[in-house]
């Protein structure tokens, strides 16, 4: 299929995206963070072509429907949203060295949907249950968050390897100008770890609740303590309680740092370690 070929060369796009970011950073070259930027540009509109085309192909295959049922499909998306967002944040901040530690991510989605022998491309009919107009709104609204907390993950390593301010100096970070000396300040750091996790948390809020009208529609109820649907509550008490941490200032800094990672943890289990487990969302390696 055309659109699985045009989507292994946007791992590769995102592999260099990476390279330019990481490169421009640790050896101290400016110029090859705009590089990063537009070639992560060019593998994003690759991605979107790719799942337009994916689309497509499914309809002239006779049972058409968005390309978001399956593994496969679900991590191509998680990488375009990552991508679609961290550009946005990468224009708001005018700081090309949170592609260093974003773009890896979403090279990593998407190398393992394409590379990985045990995930297949293939375009298969939907289950009953899943020709839904709920299925759209539901995938997109969990992935969008799913990539927002992916970008907190990514800034929340940034401060922790930067450190925390005390008297207006860096701990930790050199005089001289150094590697760590070249990301944004740890007061920015923060504030973008705080902005990534409640934007993601607002749409993670709205997927569970499309995903409950959509599962009444579907099996006749709104909750049935799936192992998804568990996690994904899990998931979301885990966020809240940073986002309340934070409010109430139980935490601060280190704190919210690593209680994002604990929150993205919580978010990989939900995707990939559920698969392990008897359930309605399993998705299935092969399918």
């Amino acid at each position: 299929m055309l659109s699985s070929t045009l989507l292994s060369v946007t791992t590769f796009v995102y592999a260099f995206a990476s390279l330019f970011y990481i490169g421009g950073w640790v050896f101290k070259l400016p110029r090859l963070g705009p590089w990063g930027s537009w070639v992560a540009r060019g593998g994003l509109l690759l991605n979107t072509v790719g799942i337009g085309l994916r689309w497509v192909e499914s309809y002239r295959l006779g049972f058409g429907h968005a390309p978001l049922s399956n593994m496969y499909e679900s991590l191509i998306f998680f990488a375009w949203v990552i991508i679609a967002i961290h550009l946005i944040v990468e224009w708001r901040y005018r700081d090309y060295t949170i592609g260093a530690f974003v773009t890896p991510l979403a090279f990593l989605a998407i190398a393992y949907a394409s590379l990985s022998p045990d995930i297949s491309d293939r375009i298969r009919p939907l289950m009953p249950a899943l020709k839904s107009n709920w299925l759209i709104a539901h995938v997109f609204t969990c992935f969008v968050g799913y990539a927002a907390f992916a970008i907190s993950f990514g800034v929340s390593i940034m401060f922790l390897i930067k450190g925390e301010t005390q008297g207006g100096k860096q701990k930790g970070a050199p005089e001289n100008g150094g590697i760590l000396a070249k990301l944004p300040s740890a007061a920015v750091l923060e504030e973008l770890i705080h902005q990534m996790v409640l934007f993601g948390f607002l749409f993670l809020s709205i997927g569970i609740i499309t995903g409950s009208v959509w599962a009444n529609s579907a099996w006749g109820r709104y909750w049935g303590w799936d192992p998804k649907e568990t996690w994904s509550l899990i998931t979301w008490l885990v966020y809240a309680g940073l986002l309340h941490a934070r409010y109430a200032g139980w935490f601060r800094g280190r704190g919210i740092a690593w209680f994002s990672l604990v929150g993205f943890a919580a978010v990989m289990f939900t995707y990939f370690g559920v698969n392990l487990l008897p359930g309605l969302h399993s998705y299935g390696a092969k399918g």
